[in-house]
């Protein structure tokens, strides 16, 4: 690899680090749980008693992520189809780049007595939107970025690197921003230094702008080292890509290997992202973590993303991003079996002791397997849908990637949204992934190890 198509690589790196802190820091183990206090508090207010108002909290957090889901899902393919046919992609991943940053910055709003919840969902799923949206592009220009055999490496190292933004900004906002119980952060300085004001949470709402400007800053390597491949650069055309669109789709029926790898990771990926959208909710509404706590199991987490997106790579370009993607799906079945049968007085059906750390001690270890294993799987997962591209439009075609991972990104968490409101529990609420995981390990059994043939039309 040449000097030059190394910095292209690394620039190609950069777009994880930078883009990282959006799942990590806000979906995830600090903004999401944060949104949790503050409706759960808004429904006490109104009224609700606290079991009632931590479920009708995690209905509103899964409605939001609902509808953001079927706008990522149904837009990417088509936002991909346009890019094919105008043979162009930075423009797109600037104008998504903007949206990351409104809707993160725009998280400083948040107001800690509810009153503007909706609003703030509404800016988060912009700024979410923004993130997924640019990932479809990030991820097409994966197959011209390498040799083929170097493919599983490259989308582990990516994947690491990015995990690893994510410990460096969790880190960094744990220390220096978000405030604990007692008006300090975890390492017991004031928020900001004392710039800003905990009682009105504001150590904990700076990590919007903080996600913002970290993505602002850190995209500078990819726009500076990553250009666009060699191919001709026409009018965006939006009957083109539509027609390119539909002639992929009328393709799948003959393709069964890429339509059973589209279907299963359809249903596993939308569990791995409830697992993302609803692992710190639980922990806040379920075992009664603070955010600091909470945080904590955010960088083990990030940690074992790191290291298992690392190794996974390495053993996908070994025996193949299949075998690693079966193993990772069984894990996390596991974890969600787990989480479901434990909360703070029974573990399995036993009960426990008024006080027992074990439910923690579990949780900790989820995290673990949530981050190493969820890393695995979406770097392994890019790496078979490489497999599965055609050359002449894999921007299309990671769009319908990106289809198979958001057009039913809505299931999940209506799924848990729905089961939380039946129940009144939100730790049987989260019960619908075991499910999901399931639908998408019986599919794999349909997926070649290599994929698909293509030939030039």
């Amino acid at each position: 690899m040449t000097k030059l198509e190394s910095r292209r690589v690394w620039g190609w790196y950069w777009f994880d680090w930078a883009s990282q802190p959006y799942h990590t820091v806000l979906l995830t183990f600090i903004f999401g749980p944060f949104f949790a206090t503050v409706a759960t508090a808004f429904f006490m207010q109104a009224g609700l008693e606290e079991q009632l108002a931590d479920a009708q909290a995690q209905t509103v957090w899964s409605t939001g992520l609902t509808i953001t889901g079927l706008i990522i899902g149904f837009g990417g393919p088509i936002l991909g189809a346009l890019a094919d046919s105008s043979g162009r992609r930075r423009p797109w991943i600037w104008a998504f780049s903007i949206l990351y940053v409104l809707g993160a910055a725009s998280l400083w709003n948040t107001n800690p007595d509810g009153s503007n919840m909706w609003a703030m969902l509404i800016m988060f799923g912009i700024g979410f939107i923004g993130a997924e949206f640019a990932l479809i592009f990030i991820n097409s220009q994966l197959p011209g970025l390498v040799a083929e055999e170097d493919v599983g490496k490259t989308s582990g190292s990516g994947f690491a690197f990015g995990y690893l933004g994510g410990v460096v900004s969790l880190i960094f906002v744990l220390a220096l921003l978000v405030e604990q119980s007692g008006g300090r952060t975890i390492i017991g300085l004031p928020p900001a230094f004392g710039l800003l004001d905990p009682e009105a949470s504001e150590g904990t709402r700076a990590v919007g702008p903080f996600v913002a400007i970290w993505f602002a800053v850190f995209m500078i390597p990819y726009f500076l080292w990553v250009r666009e491949d060699h191919m001709p650069r026409n009018r965006v055309s939006f009957s083109k890509g539509m027609k390119l669109l539909g002639r992929s789709i009328s393709k799948l029926g003959q393709r069964r290997s890429l339509s059973a790898f589209l279907l299963s990771s359809m249903f596993y990926r939308d569990a791995l992202n409830g697992l993302y959208g609803f692992g710190g909710v639980y922990a806040t509404l379920v075992l009664d973590w603070q955010v600091t706590s909470i945080g904590i199991f955010g960088i083990i987490s990030a940690i074992a993303a790191v290291i298992f997106s690392w190794l996974g790579g390495k053993i996908d370009s070994s025996l193949g991003p299949k075998p690693v993607i079966i193993g990772a799906i069984i894990l996390l079945m596991g974890v969600v079996i787990t989480i479901v049968f434990m909360d703070r007085e029974q573990f399995f059906g036993v009960a426990l002791a008024e006080g027992s750390k074990l439910p923690d001690i579990v949780m900790f270890s989820a995290g673990v397997a949530i981050g190493g294993m969820g890393g695995i799987l979406q770097a392994a997962s890019r790496s078979l849908m490489v497999r599965h591209a055609d050359p002449v439009s894999p921007t299309e075609s990671f769009g319908l990637y990106g289809l198979s991972g958001r057009a039913t990104s809505f299931i999940a968490p209506a799924l848990i949204g729905l089961m939380t409101s039946i129940t009144g529990s939100a730790r049987l609420g989260v019960s619908p992934l075991i499910l999901l995981f399931l639908l998408g390990l019986v599919l794999l059994v349909w997926v070649r190890p290599n994929g698909e043939e293509y030939s030039t039309p």
